[in-house]
This record gives structure tokens, C-alpha cells and sequence, in this order.
């Protein structure tokens, strides 16, 4: 079995879960999701924790239970404090502004960009360079995190561009006559 999937997932207050047969809904302070659950792991709350214990005879049971495992303690996480990412521009003129639910970016191109943020996923500018990209569900915000990040990729030669926050751009030499 699976060393990830034998920790149990410990329930914090104001979380609620919900098991069906084929689905797993947590709802918290937050928000709420749901996911379609393997029928090769079955999920089993056990006072305040959740444990996923893999099916007998079912095909890589072991290898999905633990992925299963990290999959709904991301959810329970999501719905208790909340998933962000940072992301920072660097640039003469590059800016960001937040307007509901559109980013509209200036990254040095002809025309500005606007994205557009999914259902669930809140976006805020505390700073001109500075985005904040919040929600629930860590797949969600990571993916539209690097949607933001992929208009204008960090350069190897001055580290123009759009980064995360914790990323470390390794500038390259220029050329030597």
C-alpha cells in the first residue's frame, strides 16, 4: 500500500463531507467541491478523519490510493484556508489591473491583454506588479496561474517577463566580441 495514502486526513472544524458511491463532496467556510472518486479506492470517514484504502483485485489500487489521498486533503485544504499564488512582472511598463473577474494586463505588446479568471478562481492586484490569484481548488489556481504567466514568459537575458513570485531566473552572459 501506498505510504502516502495510510495518513489519515484530519477533518478541521466547519468542514463537512459528503460520500457517495462515486463522488466526494467537502463544503467549508470557503467554498465547496467535488470529485469524482476511483472505483479502485474507496474513501471512509472515521470520526474527524478521512482515510483511502485501496480496493481488493482492482488494478494499480495501491499506486491510486495514495493519489486519491493527496487529491481530497488538497480539497480539504482548499475549503478551510485557501490555495494562492503570486506572481510578479517584471518590466519597463509591464502592469496589471484586476477588474472583477478580468485581469487586463500591458506587457509590452501592441494591444492589452485581458484573461478572463474561471468560476472559482478570485484574482487581486495589491501593487501595479504584483498579481494575487486565489481560490479553492489548487489544480484551478495553479492552471490559471500559469495561463497568466505564459502571455509573456520570463526572458533569459534581463528577466523581463511574468514570474512567480518564488521563481529564480538564471540570467545568461551576453555574446563577447
Amino acid at each position: 500500500m501506498s505510504r502516502v495514502a495510510k495518513n489519515p486526513i484530519v477533518l478541521p472544524q466547519g468542514v463537512e463531507v459528503k460520500l457517495s458511491a462515486e463522488e466526494i463532496s467537502i463544503k467549508g467556510p470557503l467554498g465547496a467541491i467535488n470529485f469524482v472518486a476511483n472505483p479502485a479506492v474507496s474513501v471512509v470517514q472515521e470520526g474527524g478523519s478521512l482515510l483511502c484504502k485501496p480496493v481488493e483485485g482492482a488494478a494499480n489500487s495501491d499506486a491510486l490510493s495514495g493519489t486519491v489521498r493527496a487529491i481530497v486533503a488538497n480539497m480539504v485544504t482548499g475549503v478551510s484556508k485557501g490555495f494562492e499564488r503570486k506572481l510578479n512582472l517584471v518590466g519597463v511598463g509591464y502592469r496589471a489591473q484586476a477588474q472583477g473577474d478580468v485581469l487586463n494586463l500591458t506587457l509590452g505588446f501592441s494591444h492589452p491583454v485581458a484573461h478572463k479568471m474561471p468560476d472559482g478562481v478570485k484574482c487581486e492586484t495589491p501593487t501595479q506588479t504584483e498579481i494575487l490569484i486565489k481560490g479553492v481548488d489548487k489544480q484551478l489556481v495553479g492552471q490559471v496561474a500559469a495561463e497568466v504567466r505564459a502571455y509573456r514568459k520570463p526572458e533569459p537575458y534581463k528577466g523581463k517577463g511574468v514570474r512567480y513570485s518564488d521563481e529564480v531566473i538564471v540570467l545568461k552572459e551576453t555574446k563577447k566580441k
